[in-house]
């Protein structure tokens, strides 16, 4: 890598860029909240930055754009999931007989716009963006295999367990591996147990009973995200929504999610649309607080194109997302999500 020396050593005062992604979900939000319950949530190009390196002094540097101001180590309400995060990973490097040092961290790209969050990031992007700048700070002295994608996860769910999170870490999942992934949620409370009573590394090398796996679509489609520019709470979204969560809603979106994983890998387009609509129906039937007029509108938009399209995560603003089969369908849809001052902030491939 350009910032070490030939033999790989780290230069101490050269500063280090770190990215991570946004995430979104197609289908099993809410569900996935359930212990054993699973998702297919798709990693989103738009990106947090973290630039770090070992500080000059022995104080540590912390700075976010999101509150602008700088803070040390010392408790800070805003900066405590940074925070936590930093000692985790110090924690971590002394479990492998590295000694920490102080080190300036500067984090920016708030995954907002004029104010108003898009909800593709979440508390779990800055965590990972926080580990993985700290693992690649200390290359020179961390052996490769503490760069897997399951240990930047399973130290970001730590984290947040250890805060009181009690989400389904499935966007941690998505953010961690950088990819589209399946994902089966784990008995959060059995772990949180597990991490009052056990140190870090045992927590860290058992297993946790949860199922990641990257999958790939077989057909070329496009993938497009519109945003309602009406932010949504999660949190209180699932407070709402929570009660009417029930096993006849489970089990119908589990199969849902089984059966567009195996359609998405084998690329078959008229089930891919249908699971996608059957999973926006449901949702609509679980709480009317979930579609917004906004999203009503975003997903009525494709009428007449060869795409399909539901809301995203907790809904009541925020995001929809959507698959199109034609190239010239999502040109029109972009066209039509601007008429309805709905901005495409995201058009890739899926």
């Amino acid at each position: 890598m350009e910032d070490r020396n030939n033999n790989g050593n780290r230069d101490k005062n050269k500063k280090i860029n770190i990215k991570t992604c946004g995430k979104l979900y197609i289908v099993g939000e809410y569900a996935v909240l359930n212990c054993g319950n699973s998702a297919i949530i798709k990693n989103v190009d738009i990106f947090m930055n973290a630039q770090i390196n070992f500080s000059k002094n022995s104080e540590y540097h912390i700075f976010s754009d999101m509150f602008d101001y700088l803070v040390t180590l010392k408790y800070d309400k805003n900066y405590s999931l940074i925070q936590n995060a930093i000692k985790n990973v110090n924690d971590f490097l002394i479990l492998n007989k590295i000694d920490p040092e102080p080190i300036d961290l500067k984090i920016t790209g708030k995954m907002e716009k004029n104010g108003k969050k898009y909800g593709i990031g979440s508390s779990g992007s800055v965590v990972i963006l926080v580990i993985k700048a700290m693992f690649e700070l200390y290359y020179k002295k961390l052996n490769n295999k503490f760069f897997s994608k399951e240990i930047i996860f399973k130290l970001a769910a730590y984290t947040l367990l250890k805060l009181g999170d009690n989400g389904s870490m499935g966007d941690l999942a998505c953010i961690s591996y950088e990819n589209m992934v399946f994902y089966t949620s784990f008995d959060r409370e059995k772990i949180k147990e597990f991490i009052e009573k056990k140190d870090l590394k045992e927590v860290l090398e058992m297993d946790w009973g949860y199922r990641i796996e990257e999958i790939k679509c077989g057909i070329e489609c496009d993938f497009l995200v519109g945003w309602t520019k009406k932010p949504s709470i999660s949190s209180e979204m699932i407070k709402i929504v929570k009660s009417s969560i029930d096993k006849k809603f489970l089990s119908e979106v589990q199969d849902i999610v089984n059966n567009l994983r195996e359609a998405i890998i084998n690329g078959e387009k008229e089930k891919i649309k249908k699971l996608i609509e059957n999973n926006g129906n449901i949702l609509k039937k679980l709480n009317e607080n979930i579609y917004s007029l906004e999203l009503i509108k975003l997903v009525q938009a494709t009428q007449g194109l060869d795409i399909c399209a539901k809301s995203s995560g907790s809904g009541g603003g925020d995001c929809g997302i959507a698959i199109s089969f034609d190239e010239n369908d999502s040109k029109e849809l972009i066209k039509r999500w601007e008429k309805l001052e709905i901005e495409t902030i995201f058009s890739g491939k899926l």
